[in-house]
C-alpha cells in the first residue's frame, strides 16, 4: 500500500480571507445579540447544545458565540462525571441547569462522556 502525502484539507472556507471572516463573524454575533435581547424582552428561554468528540472545538465555538452577549443573561455548562443518583436520573442534571426566563444556557456535551454515563 502506497501512502499519499496530504497536500491540503478540503474545506468550504478555503477562499475566505481573514478580513472577510472577521466581518462575517461580527455580523453573526450582532444577530445573536439581537436574539438575546428578544429573549430577554419576551422572557423566553433558550438552550443551545454543542455535541461532539473531545477536542472537536465545541468550547472554542461556544466562546465565539458568547463573546458579545450580555454576560448576566447566559451560562455555559460542561458537565463532568455524574454521581450515582445523577446517573439514574440523568435528565434531571440538565433540567436543573435550564435557563431562567430571559436567559440562554449553552451545553458543551462530549460524545465520549455521554456514551459512558447516560442511557440511550
Amino acid at each position: 500500500m502506497k501512502l499519499r502525502k496530504i497536500k491540503a484539507i478540503e474545506t468550504p472556507y478555503t477562499n475566505v480571507s481573514e478580513s472577510e471572516y472577521q466581518v462575517e463573524k461580527r455580523r453573526l454575533q450582532v444577530e445573536l445579540l439581537k436574539i438575546q435581547q428578544w429573549i430577554i424582552k419576551n422572557k423566553l428561554r433558550l438552550v443551545v447544545i454543542f455535541e461532539g468528540r473531545d477536542a472537536a472545538g465545541k468550547g472554542s465555538t461556544i466562546k465565539r458565540f458568547t463573546e458579545n452577549l450580555i454576560p448576566s443573561q447566559f451560562s455555559v455548562h460542561a458537565l463532568g462525571v455524574p454521581s450515582k443518583s445523577e446517573s439514574k436520573y440523568w435528565f434531571r442534571r440538565y433540567e436543573s441547569l435550564f435557563p431562567k426566563e430571559g436567559n440562554i444556557s449553552f451545553f458543551d456535551r462530549s460524545w465520549y462522556t455521554r456514551a459512558l454515563i447516560e442511557p440511550t
